[in-house]
């Protein structure tokens, strides 16, 4: 009866009751999230938020133009056949020309000061003829390249701008495993891209990236084009230089790889103020301690880094370090891995002295050295030579090398180090032999290989006495 006297009365509070109902339900539903979790939750992305607006307009874009030479191919691949070579020979095979191309690749930057220096990885500027620098609000630069240190993948480069947005640099020694961190990159050219992480580990070495390596390892995604970026903690400051990815696939996997922002500190401020890397050096060979070297050496666990050799008239020596030694301590900081250490050294200045604990026959003791310089590693022969060991560069051994290539204590001689393409000794060395002997007489520095080289006339076959992977052997090298 009602229904006939207020038909759309009753229909408009049907309407309004299934409205209420469902509003109830979720309401009801959405009230199981407690009000101190999603304020939690709330602040938790403003405060990153806030962290990326922060540190975001000092990352900066590099796109880096390289010119390459490259190799002309025959005219026909069927021409290359050995079949067919071996009927008609060469005569229809263009001669294989150097070429030039350019080559374009992007990467990361990170404004470290208001006056334009930007630190970045070594691979990202190196060799680069052109560096063009894009910053957060699209205004664009030419780059300069202050310095490169490929000994650890951090490079310094210059734009000519003034008063920049800059990311406060933090301490990446009070880094601890589980921290929450931002990478900041232009992944695949993607600009201004911030991920998120933690600090999956610490101290990683060995990676196979860089010739001192104490990275940061991260699961914050790190992809091609982050080179060179920033990895920032929650204060906003400055922990690392995201440099590298572990990947099977080219593309993120969980695991990246970052430069303590301590190691690239130190690094740029040399290039900046001496226009080259100076590293701390005192004269050692180390090596890891194993349980069976522990035991030996009456080590009530498996720490420290034990003294293989001491480098006569070093900082090591006058400081009164022994072979057999165990260095369990340097500045106050505890030693388990040879590359700590080597770390450390690198990072003191020359000339500050230095406090270190070591284990000597079961007893521990202090000794006070003072840090040098290291020694230039590496001294390139140019090829001036017009002889059948044309293109060879060679470098004096160091105590780094006679560990890294297990070489005898009492060994003397050259270390090659590269070999350019289309010369005589590309087929007969390869990088990482040991010169001992050129043409029966023997060679202990680079100033004897360069004395023996030059007086080798360009029609002569060289005899070589080499050592490599462990082993001595006879190397004949003609010219063609």
């Amino acid at each position: 009866m009602y229904f006939k006297k207020y038909p759309l009365l009753i229909i408009l509070s049907l309407v309004l009751l299934t409205s209420f109902c469902v509003h109830s339900s979720g309401y009801a539903q959405s009230s199981k999230i407690s009000k101190e979790s999603v304020d939690f939750l709330t602040k938790t992305g403003e405060a990153m938020a806030e962290i990326a607006e922060a540190v975001k307009p000092a990352i900066v874009n590099i796109s880096t133009t390289k010119t390459e030479k490259i190799t002309g191919t025959p005219i026909d691949p069927m021409f290359d056949d050995p079949f067919f070579r071996r009927f008609f020979g060469d005569r229809f095979r263009r001669p294989e020309t150097p070429r030039e191309r350019k080559s374009m690749s992007l990467g990361s930057g990170v404004i470290v000061s208001p006056d334009g220096y930007i630190l970045t990885n070594t691979h990202v500027v190196k060799d680069a003829d052109k560096i063009k620098v894009t910053l957060a609000d699209k205004r664009e630069f030419a780059g300069k390249v202050i310095g490169n240190d490929p000994k650890t993948e951090i490079s310094v480069i210059r734009i000519d701008a003034k008063d920049l947005p800059t990311i406060p640099v933090g301490n990446s020694d009070k880094l601890k495993v589980g921290e929450v961190v931002l990478a900041v990159g232009n992944p695949f050219g993607l600009n201004q891209t911030i991920t998120m992480g933690i600090v999956s580990a610490v101290g990683r070495a060995n990676v196979g990236i860089a010739e001192y390596e104490d990275f940061i390892q991260t699961d914050a995604a790190i992809n091609p084009g982050n080179s060179g970026g920033a990895l920032v903690n929650a204060k906003g400051e400055l922990i690392g230089i995201n440099t590298a990815i572990f990947s099977t696939t080219g593309g993120y996997q969980g695991i990246g790889f970052a430069i303590p922002s301590n190691m690239a500190k130190v690094v740029m401020n040399s290039l900046i103020e001496k226009g080259k890397v100076i590293r701390g050096w005192f004269g050692v060979s180390i090596q890891a301690i194993t349980p069976e070297l522990a035991q030996q050496f009456k080590l009530k666990k498996d720490y420290g880094t034990l003294v293989a050799d001491v480098v006569e008239g070093s900082p090591a020596e006058k400081a009164g370090l022994m072979r057999g030694d165990v260095i369990i301590e340097f500045d106050g900081k505890e030693v388990n891995e040879p590359f700590q250490l080597r770390n450390m050294v690198a990072n003191t200045p020359p000339g500050e002295t230095k406090e270190m604990k070591i284990i000597r026959e079961g007893e521990t003791k202090t000794l006070k050295v003072i840090i040098g310089e290291l020694p230039m590693e590496t001294e390139k022969i140019p090829t001036v030579y017009e002889n059948a060991l044309k293109g060879v560069v060679v470098q004096n051994l160091t105590p780094e090398i006679y560990s890294k290539l297990n070489l005898p204590e009492k060994m003397r001689g050259v270390v090659v180090t590269d070999i350019e393409s289309d010369t005589p000794a590309e087929t007969a060395l390869i990088p990482g032999d040991v010169i001992l002997e050129i043409n029966r007489r023997s060679v202990a520095t680079v100033e004897d290989y360069k004395a023996i080289v030059s007086e080798i006339k360009p029609d002569k076959n060289i005899l070589l006495v080499v050592f490599r992977k462990g082993s001595t052997l006879f190397v004949t090298i003609g010219v063609e």
